[in-house]
């Protein structure tokens, strides 16, 4: 069963099929192959119950959420200050990039829409100030992966959603990690303008009063931020119902700098209702193939083939990180944590590790899959707004943040208290 399910997925993948598709047709095939019952005769009750949860329901607020801050023009003016204050550093605005990257992450909670929105706003830079293209982009790549570690993010519901981990606590979880990781792609930066000065482009000269003048573009993100995040630590929210505050809070924003149109109003909506679409059928077919997984023993199956070899809780996380870094450059992220957590989680919580700490640990390893090639979405989404070029080259500039990625790993593996301060404080 493990040799069919693992051989059929990647044989699928490599025809190029959908996530989704992939996913279902290997549901499909095991139940067809090593059941006795008609298990797929269960598709539609898996369908309803894994879609109508009241967690889901945040998913398409939080997408809807990213869509209008996208086309408000919020994100412009949000770089613009954040490349006010950055950009005396080695490297310019390619510190701002990462720091714009974790300040629309802290709004929207989606990867793909953090490096969408940051990338449209910072390419033009790149040729204007002469910085180095891989470095460059690679900054973009990797900065948009900040959007599934700050809170409030999209992976780590569902991640709570499949292990019944409190969402609050993963929340609390990846904020100190997600800051720590930003500084340490700006340092991935900073250290590699030194040593090669030609990489960080031209200087920028920005007066202090320019600097003070551009403070109050700070104030957005701040809000939707203390808005989503703080009515749950309140107790007046969920994590649905912050969603949900969220989206009102964009759209006051929007209307006090006077950028609401029905016309924006209406393409955010239709783009919120493709990718909800997109992650939705993704995650119907995950659930069926968890459920048929589950029904034929091959749960079971893996379980008892790791805990054979006896490992220890360390060798354990070492063989958890190398699966997720092979399979995360062949997997879409979203796809390969439903499809794997419920497998893997057990496993690790048996070990001893704590379910916070491993969902901050889980998406750090999806982080990580985002930009490493060939299948990581990060770099198709900047390749897609660059439209010129080698995607190579994106690849290569985004190397050295994977390493950072990796020494971020090691650093909750010595000192887990990194991710787990905040929710033992707030406890």
């Amino acid at each position: 069963m493990i040799v069919f399910a693992l051989g059929a997925m990647i044989a699928l993948l490599a025809l190029g099929l959908p996530i989704a598709i992939g996913l279902g047709l290997v549901g499909m095939g095991l139940a067809e192959f090593f059941s006795v019952l008609p298990l797929t005769r269960a598709m539609g009750e898996v369908a309803w119950s894994s879609s109508t949860g009241f967690l889901m329901v945040s998913i398409p607020l939080f997408v809807l959420l990213g869509e209008i801050l996208l086309r408000s023009g919020i994100a412009d003016r949000m770089y613009a200050a954040v490349a006010a204050w950055l950009s005396w550093m080695p490297g310019g605005l390619m510190h701002a990039n990462i720091g714009s990257c974790a300040l629309f992450a802290s709004m929207c909670g989606s990867s793909v829409a953090t490096a969408a929105t940051v990338g449209t706003t910072a390419m033009p830079q790149m040729s204007k100030y002469a910085y180095n293209p891989p470095l460059f982009l690679g900054t973009l790549a990797a900065g948009g992966t900040l959007g599934i570690l700050i809170p409030p993010s999209i992976n780590l519901i569902v991640y709570g959603l499949i292990t019944n981990t409190s969402i609050p606590k993963l929340y609390l979880a990846g904020i100190i990690p997600g800051l720590l990781l930003a500084l340490m792609f700006m340092a991935v930066v900073a250290v590699a303008c030194t040593i090669r000065p030609g990489f960080g482009g031209t200087s920028v000269a920005v007066s202090w009063p320019e600097r003070l003048r551009l403070l109050a573009e700070f104030l957005p993100p701040i809000f939707i931020f203390v808005v989503v995040i703080g009515s749950i630590y309140m107790g007046w929210a969920t994590a649905t119902e912050s969603a949900a505050l969220g989206v009102v809070a964009a759209l006051i924003l929007t209307v006090v700098r006077g950028r609401f149109s029905v016309a924006i109003f209406v393409t955010a909506v239709e783009n919120t209702m493709k990718t909800t679409g997109m992650i939705m059928l993704i995650v119907v077919a995950a659930f069926f193939l968890n459920f048929v997984m589950t029904a034929v023993g091959l749960t079971t199956a893996v379980v008892n083939l790791v805990t054979a070899y006896d490992l220890p809780p360390l060798g354990l996380m070492m063989a958890v990180i190398v699966f997720y870094l092979i399979l995360g450059a062949f997997m879409d992220e979203m796809a390969m944590m439903i499809s794997t957590v419920p497998v893997i989680a057990p496993v690790v919580f048996a070990a001893g590790f704590d379910g916070v700490w491993f969902g901050v640990m889980l998406v750090v390893l999806m982080q990580a899959g985002m930009i490493l090639p060939p299948v990581g979405i990060n770099l198709f989404v900047i390749q897609g707004i660059r439209r010129t070029g080698r995607i190579s080259d994106i690849a290569w500039g985004s190397t050295p943040f994977v390493l950072a990625m990796v020494l971020l790993m090691a650093l909750l593996i010595v000192f887990p208290q990194i991710a787990m301060f905040l929710p033992a404080a707030l406890n």
